[in-house]
């Protein structure tokens, strides 16, 4: 997976922006399967909201009945009757909201899980063509940083909203019960406030947008810089990826920088509003008290239902950001979940469970980007068993072919046949269980060894042991304090490139697999290794077939035939002897590299 940076890569997170409310059904689609308990989450949520509403009602009868007009007081109606409603009213609050918090907590969560699951499989089967583009900054933040925008939304921010909305309409309703001059006086401000929060909207979702893209970018190039630091050190690189990261960080402050702005504004202006209500209220209710046309109690319950109702709206202004910010994510944790149609299916297709070996390419024709031809009219047989070797120069088009035989891309024009049956035809699974590849970059997991080449539980100790007495990577591994079981550190940066190749031949050997390819895998190593990995190479090649990409000319002297590429197209096919008797293009590349004074086909 290529690094951010190209616009090949800003072109993958480019995200169709579908409509608010479509996104908003998707995410509560999300919710179907925990329907229960966010049902029972949402009853308890009523209840709070019973209890807030009730709580001013039972003071505004206490102020009323029992301060100003001293009305007899009999039974429950009396000042400790009151008292003792209002403390089982408060009690039965605190009760429901800590049930509705840990009921939408644990749904949350669980929601989150699954999602995590679907994003990271997702991922795993994403086509190579896509992942050569998209940066792995953006795929890592939209599995991580996204989901967790989308964890806030479950936890904290949809279960309020859900009540907010709820103790707003329950709030109107018992000032119009009580008043309706009284709260359309209240809700003056309303229009206004509103009228501010929309202005602000789009801003807020386009800068939460830049943040979601600079989050991603950063991510992106600190992985990069992390893997590749031994060789910025090497070439004194640290000024200019500095220069670099500044520029990105700057640009991030810049963005966060407006959204705090945005946030400090928001619930102040909200707060401005509330007391503005209230002044009003209280200006225009004073009268009325005056005038012997409003109960003292009335006022007193109206001034604490503007606070209850500006307390969601202050709560909204806090939350909007995060609003915000989750339907960006939403918008591009879908948009990759989206990719179902270019998704590989690993069942898909034949059943294969054993493959001889024999593969064929009849006129393949092959571009990455439909436009420029890396491949051009390649056609060849390899029989089951045989060893191929593919020379070239860099761009010839070697590697693409080992990629192409393994199912990552798909051609234009053309066939490949495994065993005479299209490789389309067949199982990405069972024909990838039937090829290992050993690659010159050798990529271990922070694992044990033994972990690193069995991949899978489908492998035993016993074949484990085998394969790296085959691959003869058993006395260096023999020698590590925990043997088969030492622990690898990232990308196995602890060990020697010569032991990061023998594990990974032990890998390809361990899976038995009906065809091994070898890309430049012996280009990094010392000679002792090479010698280790040559007698490898012959132990494994035994009834198996095996397609080799190398430069050094023992690695492929030895082919059953070799085929030279030149610009994406075969320009001389044959063994070792006869290429040389041919004295073509490839003998004047073996000239070349023993002219150098090495082994090496350049």
């Amino acid at each position: 997976m290529k690094s951010t940076n190209t616009s090949s890569a800003k072109a993958a997170q480019r995200i169709s922006v579908p409509h608010k409310a479509k996104t908003f059904k998707r995410l509560l689609a999300l919710n179907l399967p925990y329907w229960k308990q966010i049902l029972l989450a949402f009853a308890c949520v009523l209840l709070v909201n019973g209890t807030m509403l009730a709580k001013p009602y039972i003071l505004k009868i206490v102020i009323d009945d029992f301060l100003t007009q001293h009305i007899e007081q009999h039974g429950f109606y009396s000042l400790v009757g009151m008292g003792t409603l209002y403390f089982i009213v408060v009690a039965l609050s605190g009760f429901f909201s800590i049930a509705q918090v840990n009921l939408i907590n644990k749904s949350g969560q669980e929601i989150m899980r699954n999602l995590r699951s679907r994003v990271f499989k997702t991922i795993q089967l994403l086509p190579l063509r896509y992942l050569d583009q998209a940066s792995s900054g953006s795929l890592i933040t939209r599995a991580t940083n996204d989901v967790e925008a989308l964890s806030e939304l479950y936890t904290d921010v949809l279960i309020s909203l859900f009540q907010d909305a709820f103790l707003i309409l329950g709030i109107i309703g018992a000032m119009l019960i009580m008043d309706v001059q009284l709260t359309l006086v209240s809700f003056c401000v309303i229009p206004v406030m509103f009228t501010v929060i929309f202005l602000l909207r789009k801003k807020i979702k386009e800068n939460f947008r830049k943040i979601k893209s600079l989050i991603g970018h950063i991510n992106g190039f600190m992985a990069e810089n992390i893997s590749g630091m031994k060789l910025i050190q090497i070439f004194h690189g640290e000024k200019e990826k500095k220069r670099q990261f500044t520029k990105l960080n700057d640009e991030y402050y810049k963005v966060t920088s407006f959204q705090v702005w945005m946030n400090s504004f928001l619930k102040p202006a909200s707060l401005v509003f509330q007391n503005l209500a209230v002044a009003i209220l209280i200006w225009y209710g004073m009268d009325k008290i005056a005038g012997g046309t409003l109960q003292i109690g009335v006022l007193y319950a109206f001034t604490t239902y503007i606070k209850q109702f500006f307390d969601p709206i202050s709560d909204l202004a806090d939350n909007y950001t995060n609003i915000q910010s989750a339907f960006v994510s939403a918008d591009r944790i879908f948009e990759l979940l989206d990719q179902q149609e270019s998704l590989e299916d690993l069942d898909e297709g034949l059943s294969m469970e054993h493959i001889g070996g024999e593969i064929e390419f009849k006129h393949v024709w092959f571009s990455y980007n439909n436009r420029d031809w890396v491949l051009k009219d390649i056609s060849f047989t390899i029989k089951k068993g045989q060893t191929a070797a593919f020379v070239g120069q860099t761009g010839a088009g070697k590697t693409t072919i080992i990629s192409l035989v393994s199912g990552f891309y798909k051609i234009q024009k053309g066939k490949i046949l495994i065993d005479g049956i299209n490789i389309n035809d067949i199982k990405k699974r069972d024909l990838r269980k039937n090829i290992a590849v050993v690659l010159q970059d050798v990529f271990l997991f922070s694992e044990t060894i033994a972990k690193n080449i069995s991949l899978n539980d489908d492998i035993d100790m016993v074949r484990i042991q085998e394969a790296i007495k085959v691959a003869h990577a058993d006395n260096f591994i023999n020698s590590l304090p925990g043997k088969i079981n030492e622990p690898v550190m990232e990308r196995g940066n602890t060990l020697s490139a010569g032991q990061r190749q023998l594990i990974s031949f032990a890998r390809a050997i361990a899976h038995d697999p009906s065809i091994i390819v070898l890309d430049e895998a012996t280009a990094n190593i010392d000679t002792k290794t090479e010698v280790l990995i040559q007698n490898a190479i012959v132990d494994i090649a035994q009834n198996r077939t095996m397609l080799i990409v190398a430069h050094r000319l023992s690695t492929i002297r030895d082919a059953d035939q070799i085929i030279v590429l030149k610009k994406g197209e075969i320009v001389e096919t044959g063994n070792h002897a006869e290429l040389m008797k041919k004295a073509g293009y490839y003998k004047s590349m073996v000239m070349e590299g023993i002219n150098k004074g090495g082994n090496l086909i350049d």
